[in-house]
């Protein structure tokens, strides 16, 4: 797994914290290949959506009777598309609680 991006973030997020704590802050550019968190999201929700999309189009092959259409890898497919759609979601749900937490901290 990648950290690259959430370290990034980490990083800013005590920038901030110290520049609210009134104390000098490091302007120091995130580290060289750092990955942009929001990039990061982005190509992680793309590939969710290009897994979907597979399982969508592997499904409709199989119920237009395409020879070629194994019911096994369709099913696997739609399993695969599933479980990363839900971890996709419960990373939504954290993102929204820590900026629900960050929110409500008292400056």
């Amino acid at each position: 797994m990648d950290t690259k991006g959430i370290d990034n973030l980490l990083g800013q997020l005590r920038g901030t914290a110290a520049a609210a704590a009134g104390k000098p802050v490091d302007n120091a550019a995130p580290a060289a290949g750092g990955a942009d968190f929001a990039q990061v999201l982005k190509n992680s929700i793309d590939q969710v959506n290009a897994a979907q999309q597979q399982a969508q189009s592997m499904a409709q092959d199989f119920s237009a009777g395409d020879s070629n259409a194994n019911l096994h890898e369709v099913m696997i497919a739609l399993q695969k598309a599933n479980v990363s759609f839900q971890e996709m979601v419960q990373v939504r749900n954290k993102l929204v609680s820590a900026y629900q937490d960050v929110m409500n901290i008292q400056v």
